[in-house]
């Protein structure tokens, strides 16, 4: 693993919300709006961007937990500018905080959490899973 960030540095992540990411379930649309549960897949992502930088070829990164506090709705066709900053980075551990923005205007914020552990390592795991 390797480690080039340190806590406040920061990552950019924009996107379009398209009608596809709005509240649908199983019942059917519930909101016209951005999900809160694609925002966590979005913010997510957003701190995967150092985990990208610092994995090796032989590591994956896996999460560990994901926090969402969803302030404002987003309609189709915003732009959403997610900025993750490093909190901390402890031995394979790395957590971020996030903001989601439409403008100045906030939607959501919170953190994550990712590991970075070798591949080898999360296959073994996977496969002592069971029902």
């Amino acid at each position: 693993m390797k480690n080039p960030f340190k806590p406040g540095d920061k990552k950019l992540y924009s996107k379009i919300v398209v009608e596809s990411e709005t509240a649908t379930f199983d019942s059917g649309l519930v909101h016209p709006v951005y999900a809160t549960f694609i925002l966590g897949k979005d913010a997510e992502w957003c701190c995967r961007l150092f985990v990208l930088e610092m994995k090796e070829n032989d590591e994956e990164g896996i999460g560990t937990f994901l926090t969402v506090t969803h302030h404002s709705p987003a309609i189709i066709g915003s732009q959403i500018d997610f900025i993750s900053t490093v909190k901390s980075i402890i031995g394979n551990e790395i957590i971020c905080a996030y903001e989601a923005k439409v403008g100045d205007r906030l939607i959501a914020n919170g953190e994550t959490g990712q590991k970075i552990l070798k591949k080898e390592k999360l296959e073994k795991l996977f496969l002592n899973l069971t029902n």
